[in-house]
């Protein structure tokens, strides 16, 4: 059984976004999630579901679709549809998989999903080949009791004074005697980092930045004045 394949429609007028989900009904072994009239939209879809293509227009009001993936830390595959070819260099400067002018055929636009399928499953089977072994588990002490956990499942952790609050993916939370700065030492080796004197995040959770503030699903957190280059740096040069 071939695998389906989740895209996220993003067009701020509804006749592009109305061919484009004929399009996709077309093709068996792709899933439309939503249509969107805007990033902003898309933004909120993506905190919620795996996307693994996105389809975007360029001009939008609000936020164009460069910007918007510029602003994405965790990129699915990109493709480009829209009216206007002066941006090309610049998608592509982006690691974009395909670049759609308006108006393009059904076979076009099928050969642009099959190279994001590709890159997809490339991407994959380069994972799986170079996976290293399971890293090692952390034991947090509270509640009474030592917990068990990888370092993954952290999305991230608040200090509250000699206290830390570990936040986790299952939406379970551990208060443990600890400081940030010990932990900010500990789990630099497994993607996490300081964003603020409050706060340490695992980077490979963040969903969505900007100057003050960085996103994990619906989670908002500060991103304080002494590491907001430091932050912006490690994000934008984030794969």
């Amino acid at each position: 059984m071939q695998k389906t394949y989740n895209c996220l429609i993003v067009d701020d007028e509804q006749l592009a976004r109305n061919l484009l989900s004929v399009y996709v009904q077309k093709i068996p072994y792709l899933h439309e999630v939503a249509s969107c009239k805007s990033p902003l939209e898309a933004m909120e879809i993506m905190q919620k579901e795996q996307i693994d293509i996105l389809l975007l227009d360029i001009q939008m009001p609000e936020l164009s679709g460069l910007d918007f993936v510029k602003s994405l830390l965790v990129k699915p595959v990109v493709i480009f549809t829209t009216a206007y070819s002066e941006y090309a260099v610049q998608s592509y400067e982006l690691d974009t998989v395909d670049y759609l002018l308006k108006p393009f055929s059904l076979d076009r636009f099928i050969k642009a999903i099959n190279k994001g399928v590709e890159r997809i499953e490339m991407k994959s089977s380069h994972q799986q080949g170079t996976a290293e072994v399971e890293p090692a588990h952390l034991f947090v002490k509270g509640d009474s009791k030592t917990h068990k956990i990888l370092p993954n499942d952290i999305l991230y952790i608040e200090g509250l004074k000699e206290y830390v609050s570990y936040f986790l993916e299952d939406h379970s939370r551990i208060i443990s005697l600890n400081s940030l700065t010990k932990l900010e030492k500990e789990l630099n080796q497994y993607g996490f980092m300081r964003v603020h004197r409050s706060y340490i995040v695992n980077v490979s959770k963040v969903t969505a930045f900007e100057k003050h503030m960085l996103w994990i699903g619906e989670h908002e957190i500060p991103v304080g004045k002494t590491y907001r280059e430091m932050v912006n740096q490690k994000m934008t040069t984030q794969k």
